[in-house]
């Protein structure tokens, strides 16, 4: 009988046997992985005896956010899922296989500017790779310098598809954000014509109490003509009045206040819509004098209420046209009933659409906003869309950077080649050590949900489509992105 320990030596290996060594691969095992196709069996011995064997449960996180990137794997067999890491979330953007995108192969690659790993990597079923370091990508190159260009395609392919994806996102996220915004805006005037309706209908109950009371003061129609031209006068007048202080209007309430109250009219609403129409209380001892104190008293609460209504409708008739606007440039702003092709465009309209759209975010910071237009400004081909979300960027940006009551200004002018848009905010500036950084992929100063989805690589790539360029200067103060787009594009004269 066999010892005990030899009995157990025995049982342990067949419940947990070897997984396969460097020995147990040879290089037919690599020729079905597309990027080694075509590589003599010299080569992939090489390979198998610079590489590690390791093998990865489905969902066994491959790659960690944040680690020194230092190997290249070649997937045997398996897939690997590809998480960004993007403001404290995973992103799923990416699945590397064995086909002609990727070639198989992943991780850092020869020429790479990796330097550490922007997200995690996942192993979708199970996965079996050899794992190559960095060290040996030079002497893989003197072996075989037609592979590490291979590679480097592959890399290129990998980095097309990680833009895609990117900007997939980004404009979801954009739309999101966007979608938050209008929601925003369209509530403020649709909650006014609510309010606005439901006053209505009461003036309008209370229209028939104070008619009927005028009639019984044997009101006469030369007394309602007379009224009648006092009104007209206030409405044709309205934009000629001067404006007032908060305390000047305090004043004239109080004053047209005390003074109905001496002649018999004692509800203040009837002060304050009087005093806010035009009306003085000498206009007023007038119409007293010539309808007589009786009917006066009358009189005025039937005015006021008429007053009251005709203004009510006029915000109704405002927050309507407030609505349309915002459709309207909703409608612009996405590029809504136009092609993706190049379009001429009205940057001034464009810039003005994207304004009203943040304009929910300029109010609660209380941003000032000073347009210096260059009159007389041409159309140019652009595509719409594109540009309208390098606007909502740079203006959305800088109400970011920007405390309360903040100035953004925005500069057009042009030549006889280019257009140029300059867009400057007196906030704190960006710091030295980021600006250089400010275009890369992927990063942000901002939290979830804090920016527009769009970041400035996207910008960079939308007007480097646009045969344009940007720039930045900043320092405490003032923070200037300069914008330079041809007025005649190349790709419209082909």
């Amino acid at each position: 009988m066999l010892p005990y320990s030899q009995i157990n030596t025995i049982l342990t290996a067949s419940l947990n046997p070897q997984k396969p060594n460097m020995q147990s691969i040879t290089p037919p095992d690599l020729k079905h992985i597309i990027a080694l196709q075509g590589l003599p069996e010299e080569h992939l011995q090489w390979i198998i005896d610079h590489c590690e064997y390791r093998e990865y449960a489905d969902g066994e996180i491959i790659a960690k956010y944040g680690e020194e990137a230092q190997i290249m794997w070649i997937a045997l067999v398996g897939k690997v899922a590809f998480y960004m890491y993007l403001n404290g979330r995973q992103v799923y953007y990416f699945t590397f296989d064995n086909n002609n995108i990727t070639g198989g192969v992943g991780g850092l690659m020869p020429y790479s500017r990796m330097k550490t790993y922007p997200g995690y990597s996942y192993a979708v079923g199970e996965v079996k790779m050899l794992r190559m370091h960095k060290d040996h990508f030079h002497e893989l190159e003197l072996l075989n310098p037609e592979f590490i260009q291979k590679l480097i395609g592959y890399m290129t392919q990998r980095a097309r598809a990680f833009a895609t994806t990117q900007l997939q996102h980004e404009k979801v996220n954009a739309l999101g954000n966007l979608a938050a915004g209008i929601a925003h805006e369209l509530n403020n005037p649709a909650s006014a014509i609510k309010g606005i309706s439901d006053e209505l209908i009461k003036r309008l109950d209370r229209n028939y109490h104070l008619t009927k009371k005028m009639l019984e003061c044997d009101t006469t129609p030369e007394g309602i003509q007379r009224i009648h031209e006092l009104v007209e006068q206030k409405e044709n007048n309205k934009d000629n009045r001067a404006k007032r202080s908060a305390l000047q209007r305090i004043e004239e309430e109080d004053t047209m206040t005390d003074w109905l109250q001496d002649n018999g009219i004692h509800q203040r609403e009837v002060a304050e819509t009087l005093a806010e129409y035009g009306f003085s209380v000498d206009e007023l001892d007038a119409l007293q004098k010539k309808l007589g104190e009786k009917t006066f008293t009358c009189v005025v609460p039937w005015l006021e209420n008429l007053i009251g209504s005709r203004k009510i409708i006029n915000d109704m008739a405002e927050a309507s046209t407030r609505i349309s606007r915002l459709v309207g440039s909703i409608k612009s702003h996405v590029h809504m009933d136009r092609t993706n092709d190049l379009q001429p465009s009205d940057i001034h309209k464009d810039i003005d659409n994207t304004l009203i759209l943040l304009g929910f975010k300029l109010r609660e910071k209380n941003i000032e906003v000073i347009k210096k237009f260059w009159p007389g400004m041409p159309e140019i081909p652009v595509y719409v869309g594109e540009l309208n979300q390098v606007w909502t960027n740079l203006i959305d940006n800088a109400i970011f950077a920007l405390d309360k009551n903040g100035t953004i200004t925005i500069e057009t002018s042009t030549d006889q080649k280019n257009l140029y848009v300059n867009i400057i905010d007196n906030g704190p500036g960006i710091p030295k050590e980021i600006v250089s950084r400010i275009f890369d992929p992927f990063f942000t100063t901002k939290k979830v949900g804090e920016g527009t989805g769009i970041g400035l690589d996207i910008v960079n790539r939308i007007i480097k489509g646009h045969e344009g360029t940007i720039k930045v200067v900043s320092e405490p103060g003032r923070t200037e992105f300069s914008i330079s787009i041809p007025i005649v594009h190349k790709a419209a004269t082909t």
